[in-house]
């Protein structure tokens, strides 16, 4: 495959974006994201401590407007809240303005997804299903090996699809998952093995990791549209960020992509012979 097919694959990946940051989907995933809090590492530690698998979590109110209901006799997850005051106006001594004080701390209850029932919540990340084009796996594992890396299979938690150990030189990959889905998972931590070491911008690294992985995956005959588009657009921050940063990035996403798949290409030019 030369630079301009893989250009072509880029432009495809740019165009479902801007499809699916333009739907009704993409508005509903925001709000809901919208509507979950951001949690202090102390509520984190809290959360944590009284429900391990805990995913998202809400307050009784936040999930009924979610169209989702909490059921009867599940226990409560108690995290602080904090109490805020206003000061009085002209306070501050420079703008008049109003300006909240914490006055303390306050325990509220919020519970699980899981301690849920109701509407099932946008997503705009579908893992993959069915089987991999034939013993793709076992060659990008071969690929990973040959830039000093071991892929284990194993369990990861908390919906983890996989994760890449630069120190340790290790790729991990949810082995619960579908052989589509464990493919487009190698193909995207192999990227970051290839570029990303010592890269300190996360949300670049995610844009260009899935940006490869679309690539290599749409090469091999596997879609993984259902997966990339929503996942580059949610790290990029929207579709015209996204399509900006795959266009800024294309150099190294092609690079990456290139080194993947010619391990393919000689395999395949050697059958051939």
């Amino acid at each position: 495959m030369d630079a301009t097919q893989r250009n072509e694959l880029l432009e495809q990946l740019t165009t479902g974006i801007s499809d699916l940051t333009d739907s009704e989907l993409w508005r509903r995933h925001l709000d809901v994201q919208g509507r979950f809090h951001r949690y202090s590492f102390g509520n984190v530690v809290l959360i944590a401590a009284q429900c391990p698998d805990a995913s998202k979590v809400a307050g009784f109110r936040a999930w009924k407007k979610l169209g989702r209901s909490v059921r009867k006799g599940e226990k409560a997850i108690w995290i602080l809240a904090p109490m805020v005051a206003r000061a009085a106006e002209g306070s501050d001594g420079e703008s008049g303005e109003h300006r909240g004080t914490v006055r303390g701390f306050r325990y509220v209850a919020v519970f699980d997804i899981s301690q849920t029932d109701g509407e099932e919540l946008p997503a705009v990340c579908r893992r993959l299903l069915g089987d991999e084009p034939a013993q793709c796996f076992a060659r990008l594992t071969e690929v990973a090996g040959s830039v000093g890396y071991a892929v284990d299979v194993t369990e990861l938690p908390d919906g983890v699809n996989g994760d890449c150990a630069f120190t340790l030189r290790r790729i991990r990959v949810e082995g619960r998952n579908s052989p589509a889905q464990r493919v487009k998972t190698l193909v995207h931590e192999l990227a970051h093995a290839l570029l990303h070491e010592g890269l300190g911008d996360r949300a670049l690294a995610e844009l260009e990791a899935e940006s490869t992985s679309f690539v290599v995956c749409q090469v091999l005959g596997l879609d993984s549209g259902a997966y990339s588009f929503g996942y580059v657009a949610s790290w990029a921050g929207g579709g015209e960020q996204a399509v900006a940063g795959i266009r800024a990035s294309c150099g190294r996403i092609q690079q990456a992509a290139a080194v993947i798949l010619g391990s393919f290409e000689s395999e395949e030019e050697s059958d051939a012979a």
